[in-house]
């Protein structure tokens, strides 16, 4: 579902505004609980515009003495995790960085 653009200029608004929803509403003699609707619908058809980024990864064949996980990031930072870490937990941990 897709909001008309009269209300997503008012959810606009009362983002820049300042304001409550609540003093914001009063103020633009709307309902409150039409626009906390409003507000959902905006909002997840802001999550579902927001396109999946994809991490580049290179994996060197090397064994490792320590039994760590090192993963180094392009800004030169370093992780180093048990090597029989989840790969589950690993995903979450993409997941979370992204």
């Amino acid at each position: 579902m897709s909001l008309p653009t009269q209300q997503q200029e008012h959810i606009e608004a009362w983002q820049s505004s300042g304001l409550t929803q609540v003093a914001y509403c009063r103020q633009h003699k709307l309902n409150s609980k039409t626009f906390s609707n409003w507000l959902r619908i905006y909002r997840s058809q802001q999550v579902a515009s927001v396109a999946p980024t994809l991490i580049p990864v290179e994996i060197k064949s090397q064994a490792l003495s320590s039994g760590m996980l090192c993963l180094r990031l392009t800004q030169g930072h370093t992780l180093e995790l048990p090597a029989d870490v989840s790969p589950q937990w690993l995903a979450e941990l993409f997941k979370c960085l992204d």
